[in-house]
């Protein structure tokens, strides 16, 4: 991996737990860490779970102590303050945006033109990173050099919807030789496909999961569904499959900092999303030669799985078209054996190296 000058990055994030965005905020660290960067990270939430590389400034700890208005003022100050005393090379924000009056707070007290700003777009819900008026939306980015979203189908949606010149993409990497390790850890001797990620149905649509689990042939084939992770929704997908009579057949597991062991021994990941980003799930599962089943939804599959070469790809909300695609998976093993075989190499160019060639040429444009 080339090593460029040694300029300074700050990394902006919610936190370092919980979700796909915030994996990859670390795992973007680790790359330009990697890179010869000086990488600082701050973090608004006391959540770290996921590696990192560079130096921590956790303001979550500050909301613990004092959630108050004042509080707050006195972590903006404080941040404000960090940014100044740093005198940052390039700042990377990575959180959603959402709250429009903190945006234009954050845009006007901490963000100039000078500040070489970054904006990740880490959704194909741009909701969450953009307000809905235009005006406001252009007077909040008006410092940023670049926005970067991370597949095209995000840049596209950006540039249509806000007219952008400076919108580019960059994909998420994948840290083949940490995974593959972590994916050692222990064994699981159940056979099972395998749906991970926050337990939340308005986005991930478990609901259609279980749906199409059910009409399919693996119950009788005593090919198990394993769900793991946790989240608002836990309680009424434990009930649905109650009522679908299938208990002994849907195992819930809890939430793993370390998923990849059961990834890595699935048959296959399935992921029923109602919108994505750049999916780690699909990432990580095709980096451990799992094959991936996944709904087309907006945005990222379609640009990563190669249907019938490294997984299935099927139309969003059709129960029949994915209980299918599991049967087919699971009961075609020549299918199977060919998705398995090209998973690995089908994402060769998201490796750390071949991103940060990409990160290189923007960082020292």
């Amino acid at each position: 991996m080339s090593i460029t000058p040694k300029k300074k990055i700050l990394l902006v994030t919610t936190s370092l737990a919980e979700g796909g965005a915030e994996r990859s905020t670390g795992l973007l660290s680790v790359l330009l860490s990697e890179m010869g960067y000086k990488v600082h990270i701050v973090t608004f939430l006391d959540k770290v779970e996921f590696r990192y590389e560079g130096v921590l400034f956790n303001m979550g700890k500050l909301k613990e102590a004092n959630n108050t208005f004042l509080g707050r003022i006195k972590r903006f100050l404080i941040y404000k303050k960090y940014i100044k005393t740093h005198k940052f090379d390039w700042i990377i924000d990575n959180r959603t945006r959402y709250r429009t009056l903190v945006e234009i707070i954050f845009s006007k007290l901490f963000y100039t033109k000078k500040s070489n700003l970054i904006y990740m777009v880490r959704s194909f819900n741009i909701s969450w990173y953009f307000p809905k008026n235009k005006i406001v939306a252009k007077n909040i980015y008006k410092s940023a050099k670049y926005i970067i979203g991370v597949s095209k189908e995000i840049k596209n949606e950006i540039e249509n919807t806000y007219q952008y010149n400076n919108v580019r993409s960059i994909y998420n990497p994948i840290d083949f030789e940490n995974i593959n390790e972590l994916a050692l850890k222990y064994k699981i001797s159940e056979k099972y496909i395998l749906a991970y990620g926050r337990i939340d149905d308005e986005v991930k649509n478990y609901s259609l999961l279980i749906d199409a689990y059910s009409f399919s042939e693996l119950p009788k084939n005593n090919i198990f569904l394993y769900i793991l992770g946790d989240g608002k929704d836990l309680k009424k997908m434990k009930d649905k499959v109650v009522k679908l009579k299938l208990s002994d057949k849907v195992k819930f597991c809890d939430k793993q900092v370390n998923p990849f062991p059961y990834v890595k021994q699935a048959i296959c990941t399935v992921l029923t999303s109602k919108f994505e980003g750049f999916p780690r799930v699909v990432i990580e599962s095709l980096a451990l030669n799992t094959p991936v089943i996944s709904v087309n939804c907006k945005s990222g599959p379609e640009e990563i799985i190669i249907n019938k070469k490294n997984g299935l790809l099927v139309d969003n909300n059709n129960i029949e078209l994915l209980s299918e695609a599991m049967n087919k998976m699971v009961l075609d093993h020549d299918l199977y054996s060919l998705c398995k075989k090209y998973a690995k190499d089908s994402i060769e160019y998201l490796s750390l190296e071949n991103i940060s060639k990409e990160w290189n040429k923007l960082l020292e444009s």
